[in-house]
């Protein structure tokens, strides 16, 4: 008995997978709390489905982050730094109706889906848009990771 046991354990330490996580090199994952008040008109936008809003100030994420209410209590948070790069001087993305671009490569992303869609057939890894928990709170959206 104590044999099996000894092999059963012996089994599940070599089959666990001792390997990272699967993030992404390039971006930081940075702690931040922003609340958006929807009384504002800088973020009036976010009262309407399907209208994202580029939140810019220097607390949220790398680069800011771009906020888009996909639902009627569903809210959608991305990083704005192009996921597929270093930050640098152009990897700021912007919005291109419900996608957003990066001006480095033309890479674009849905921000319904956070999905990357023009992926290019090389063989090379390829990241989708850094998600942010957003959450509606009254008449506030609090976005955070």
């Amino acid at each position: 008995m104590k044999v099996r046991l000894a092999l059963i354990l012996l089994v599940l330490s070599l089959s666990c997978d001792s390997g990272g996580t699967n993030r992404n090199p390039f971006l930081q994952e940075v702690s931040f709390r922003f609340d958006l008040n929807l009384n504002l008109p800088l973020y009036s936008n976010l009262n309407n489905i399907g209208n994202p809003v580029y939140v810019s100030n220097d607390a949220v994420g790398t680069r800011g982050a771009f906020v888009m209410k996909t639902g009627l209590d569903t809210f959608f948070a991305f990083e704005a730094s192009c996921p597929n790069h270093a930050p640098n001087n152009c990897s700021t993305m912007t919005i291109d109706g419900q996608n957003v671009v990066c001006s480095c490569e033309g890479f674009t992303y849905n921000l319904f889906t956070g999905q990357q869609l023009d992926r290019p057939d090389d063989g090379a890894r390829y990241y989708d848009l850094l998600f942010y928990r957003a959450v509606q709170s009254g008449n506030s959206v609090i976005i955070s990771n």
